[in-house]
């Protein structure tokens, strides 16, 4: 299950101050940002303090969102899950009255029945037995079809992920002030030590970057981390393809060796040029070598060419490349494509992020609907 962690903190790294007002920590434009990356993912999962103290609704409530969803096969809205040891939440919160996704709690066994009761009214309970780890959720979520998770906090709920070390994306986004309450909830809870990712293992930065007044950096930790946010990337340069009804929109990310990042859309600066190509070109203006880089494509990359003497898997296999990630085979509609084949063929490792196939795909959706 791929597992993103998400949270806002103050400068000096709360997540909250000791009022009884809710702390307002981020900027418009990086609650836009959350609802886009809610979007994308299954499920959305909170602790329950953060229920009963923020009264949050978890709602995508941007149409435009839930209309892309609808389009990629899922539902409007993410599910909703709650962990909470003793079940002590109000069945009215705004977490189980609004939208209209499915809501899940999951309690330990020694939860009040009385509790578990009022809230099989409203959602569906799983209880397990202690200790609950990170696997014990996930495997019941899995059951359920669901195989992607957005963690939205708090600080136990942050921790319990972290310390596990099962999850694969972290986001923190930074506001420009300080709390200064040293009882205020941290990032973190409780005693130090005991995390995955210490000053022994450094997470990996994947990007840092200006969202309104706040600054937000992206950490991968895990492989899979990076490989569905490198690709999520190579999606997003898809969508800015002049729209063509006799070639596919394809978006790239070249990573290589040396750290360096690349990215390119089909034709992005010719109208016969490919995305692989694209990043490719801009690599090799900048005289930096592609050996042992990793490619990622939204699409398979292509193997038959009639405008270009070598196809974007030929170039691929040129350039000595280690890795190619894609989400979506390449249909059948102009030539029948064997570009994995020929990749695996000449020792390249690839893999294949189906999952994220309708998102890679959506480009194209004017020719794959004629």
């Amino acid at each position: 299950m791929l597992t993103q962690l998400s949270a806002a903190v103050s400068a000096d790294g709360y997540l909250d101050d000791c009022s009884s007002e809710r702390l307002v920590l981020s900027h418009p434009d990086d609650w836009s940002e959350v609802y886009r990356l809610r979007a994308e993912y299954d499920a959305i999962l909170v602790g329950a303090e953060t229920v009963r103290r923020d009264n949050p609704s978890l709602r995508l409530k941007d149409e435009t969102l839930q209309q892309h969803r609808i389009q990629q096969g899922k539902t409007p809205e993410p599910t909703k899950i709650v962990l909470s040891r003793s079940g002590n939440l109000d069945p009215k919160s705004r977490f189980f009255t609004t939208g209209s996704g499915d809501k899940i709690v999951i309690v330990e066994s020694g939860a009040n029945p009385q509790y578990i009761a009022s809230l099989k009214s409203v959602a569906s309970v799983y209880v397990i037995e202690p200790p609950v780890t990170v696997h014990s959720v996930t495997s019941i979520l899995t059951q359920k079809g669901i195989n992607s998770l957005f963690v939205e906090g708090g600080s136990r709920t942050l921790t319990f992920f972290l310390k596990n070390g099962e999850a694969d994306l972290l986001r923190i986004a930074v506001a420009p002030f300080f709390v200064g309450e040293s009882q205020a909830p941290r990032l973190t809870y409780g005693s130090t030590g005991g995390f995955l990712f210490d000053k022994n293992r450094r997470m990996n930065v994947l990007q840092v970057r200006q969202v309104g007044d706040m600054s937000v950096t992206d950490y991968a930790l895990s492989q899979t981390g990076i490989d569905y946010f490198r690709l999520r990337q190579a999606i997003h340069e898809a969508a800015k393809c002049p729209q063509s009804d006799s070639a596919y929109s394809v978006g790239a990310v070249i990573i290589a060796s040396n750290g360096n990042i690349y990215t390119g859309f089909s034709r992005e600066t010719a109208p016969n040029n490919h995305a692989e190509e694209e990043a490719i070109l801009k690599a090799e203006k900048a005289g930096v070598s592609l050996q042992d880089a990793v490619l990622y494509s939204s699409m398979e990359p292509c193997s038959t060419r009639k405008s270009k003497p070598l196809s974007c898997s030929e170039l691929i296999i040129r350039h000595k490349m280690k890795r190619v990630v894609f989400a979506a085979y390449e249909p059948d509609r102009f030539v029948q494509c064997c570009g994995a084949d020929r990749l695996r063929q000449a020792g390249i490792d690839v893999s294949v992020l189906s999952d994220l196939a309708s998102e890679a795909l959506a480009p194209n959706s004017h020719i794959l609907t004629r």
